[in-house]
């Protein structure tokens, strides 16, 4: 099948609420069985980006347990991490980073800085699925 509808599986985390310099994880998203994973950074409402802004970055596992994720190498990544920098930017697409590596699972990480106050969330495209046809829309996993 070479139709988008039954090559692409879309996925959304829930939201996260960032407040100054925490990290947040976001829920998990099982890529197995796709060759391709793109994950991208939307943003809902930036009440105060921080002082130097909001970045993300990805992590890999090949289980659900919240304590095995590592961060993912740059060799196995394509693209350069978002940086949201401005209060004024709500609802807006921040910036999409490809994820090369062969980890079942794919979570983001989402970090402020000082005074940053805002909610965003991460969605991922999977494509080029072993098998076809596969569900247009999949679900994230929370992690243990």
């Amino acid at each position: 099948m070479r139709d988008a509808l039954s090559n692409i599986q879309e996925v959304k985390a829930t939201n996260q609420t960032l407040s100054g310099a925490t990290p947040n994880n976001s829920q998990a998203f099982d890529v197995r069985g796709f060759s391709r994973a793109r994950f991208t950074l939307q943003t809902n409402t930036v009440t105060a980006a921080g002082t130097t802004g909001f970045t993300i970055k990805l992590q890999h596992s090949d289980t659900l347990t919240a304590a095995s994720f590592a961060d993912v190498p740059a060799s196995e990544r394509l693209g350069t991490a978002p940086v949201i920098t401005s209060n004024n930017d709500d609802d807006i697409i921040g910036g999409s980073l490809s994820y090369l590596g062969n980890k079942r699972y794919v979570r983001a990480v989402v970090t402020g800085s000082t005074s940053t106050n805002a909610v965003v969330h991460v969605r991922a495209v999977l494509t080029t699925p072993a098998r076809a046809a596969v569900a247009p829309i999949g679900t994230a996993l929370a992690t243990t």
